[in-house]
């Protein structure tokens, strides 16, 4: 079967044709490391590591590019001090490298723990500031960007003079972007609203800064994947990825620089990822309608009624394909577990079960194949996929029953295949019941028994349960977010 992808670029889904046969090189827009990695940045790596594993799965060799965006992320190019890790480290008082530390960690603990396969190059902006700078003293000689006050910008409407079309991956009409943001004061270092930022001049007092031809300064935001994409992956590559809210401006300004500075239509496949809700709301820190991956997974919030397995978030969010918008709310994260579990019981039955063999299946092995590479290979559909794998689990529940049979060649074929498409392209992970996670839920029930005594002021039977446990070495310690324990 064919592999079809639908690209943001033709507004259509296309026959994927790699540039080197067998060979795929994709490039997928990384975070931004000031802050805790959010749920829908979640939503949007899980995404590629489901296309990702998918590509490895058909067959394909994989060079898989995902940058650290660790300098440089200007929220308005107008203003250094909109800077993101300068504000951060203020904030905090670290020094801005301290920030991308710290963060950077945290995002790699968090994929870890959703299952996320690495990429293959991971590379980061502050590793690349002088191919950044090669690239804006191309983009300078070739006559699409300009020098103001030290600060360097591509020169959108020269860029379009000469037949190219900024705005054509976001359908934006060129004319309409000037008319809506007119400078209104005059006072923009630009020669037009819509140029960008290649390089900015620091100030003074900015903290991160490097040299360069036109004196001390950092990278713009847009210039960093560019560089990075054409140094691994060539001046024209298969698949560039990223969150739907990358479309419009980063993606499109990554389109005119590859094209401004190598001639050439620099990604043939265009991929976004759409954006999560959350009780059919969009998920803002200002609204509280928010939630951080690592509270979802530990119950600590005011959303859901307990803490859901990382594995179960996976399998919620495989649900929905990359392309819609996928809204959580506790009620489908009750489904998903409920669902999980009954596509895990089928795997261990199909694994440990000695199922007699017959002469015939009364499966149509070769026909649900079919329509699981069918859903695999149009445009990555998990949902359909998911929803052919529960095909395949009511059979085997009812092959253990007796209602079904199946010849020794199909069940050591559907054994593989299950296998193959929950754990290695899904990548679900079967949920061991440990003797810690015992411990958890022991030392869960206690610490509510003590809760309600306290609340009903029977404090006698709140002490005793806390020094009961203290005597055997377990701690409890009563905090704002609640009682934690702690074991000697």
């Amino acid at each position: 079967m064919q592999l079809k992808i639908y690209n943001s670029l033709s507004g259509e889904k296309e026959t994927f044709t790699p540039i080197h046969d067998n060979n795929v090189g994709m490039y997928v827009c990384g975070p931004t490391v000031y802050s805790n990695v959010h749920l829908g940045n979640v939503r949007t790596f899980m995404s590629f590591d489901f296309i990702y594993r998918s590509l490895v799965h058909l067959g394909y060799k994989v060079r898989y590019v995902r940058n650290i965006t660790d300098a440089g992320h200007l929220t308005d190019d107008g203003d250094v001090n909109n800077d993101r890790f300068v504000k951060q480290s203020r904030l905090e008082k670290l020094e801005p490298m301290e920030i991308v530390q710290k963060y950077t960690v945290d995002f790699h603990k968090v994929l870890e723990v959703f299952n996320l396969l690495p990429p293959t190059i991971e590379p980061t902006a502050t590793g690349h500031i002088l191919e950044q700078i090669e690239l804006t003293q191309k983009l300078i000689d070739k006559g699409f960007a300009y020098e103001s006050n030290g600060s360097l910008y591509f020169d959108v409407l020269e860029y379009n003079s000469r037949g190219l079309n900024y705005g054509e991956l976001s359908r934006r009409n060129i004319e309409e972007l000037f008319a809506n943001t007119r400078d209104l004061d005059g006072q923009s270092e630009k020669k037009n609203p819509q140029d960008f930022a290649l390089w900015k001049a620091a100030s003074p007092a900015h903290i991160m800064r490097w040299n360069s031809p036109w004196g001390e300064g950092f990278p713009g935001w847009h210039l960093e994947c560019t560089a990075m994409s054409t140094k691994y992956l060539g001046e024209k590559f298969d698949i560039h990825g990223g969150g739907m809210d990358l479309k419009f401006p980063h993606h499109e300004c990554e389109v005119a620089q590859g094209k401004a500075c190598n001639g050439v239509e620099p990604v043939n496949y265009w991929m976004h990822a759409n954006m999560l809700t959350m009780n059919g709301q969009r998920m803002s820190k200002s609204t509280g309608n928010y939630i951080l991956p690592m509270e979802l997974v530990s119950g600590n919030n005011d959303f859901f009624e307990k803490p859901f397995h990382p594995t179960i978030v996976r399998f919620n969010f495989m649900q929905a394909h990359y392309r819609s918008v996928l809204d959580i709310s506790n009620e489908a994260m009750v489904a998903s577990e409920k669902g999980f579990q009954r596509l895990m019981e089928a795997m261990k039955v199909l694994t440990n079960h000695n199922f007699p063999t017959a002469e015939v299946s009364t499966f149509d092995l070769k026909a649900w194949k079919g329509k699981c590479y069918a859903a695999l290979t149009d445009d990555f559909n998990s949902p359909i996929l998911i929803a052919h794998l529960f095909e395949a689990v009511n059979f085997i529940f009812k092959l253990k029953d007796g209602k079904e049979s199946i010849t020794e060649i199909d069940l050591q074929e559907l054994k593989k295949l299950m296998s193959d498409f929950v754990f290695d392209v899904l990548g679900l992970q079967n949920i061991e019941e440990s003797n810690n996670a015992k411990l958890d839920q022991t030392l869960q029930v206690l610490i509510d028994l003590r809760n309600q005594a306290r609340k009903s002021k029977n404090f006698d039977l709140s002490d005793q349960i806390r020094d009961r446990l203290l005597a055997e070495g377990i701690e409890l310690k009563d905090g704002r977010e609640g009682t934690s324990y702690s074991i000697s």
